[in-house]
């Protein structure tokens, strides 16, 4: 099973609001995933972005690969793999 670190969609329509999720690859982008790791808010000023590190540096080490745009979401709240 291919783990993603990937966004899920959860704002309204032109409201965009993100969590940050652990998925199965295989799932829909807006579907089941295995766990939630923070949230994303590109509307406000400044963006909102928090990420538990500790579940992200797990995951990353358990050999989950992120999406790019999770990538650099990470490297902006300091964790790196």
């Amino acid at each position: 099973m291919a783990v993603r670190i990937r966004l899920k969609r959860v704002g309204a329509k032109k409201r965009p609001f993100y969590r940050i999720v652990v998925a199965d690859s295989r799932s829909p982008r807006d579907g089941a995933f295995i766990d939630e790791i923070g949230y994303y808010n590109p509307t406000t000023e400044p963006v909102t972005l928090n990420v538990d590190s500790e579940k992200a540096q797990e995951w990353l080490q358990k050999g989950a690969q992120p999406s790019d745009t999770v990538r650099s979401l990470l490297a902006k709240a300091g964790i790196s793999k």
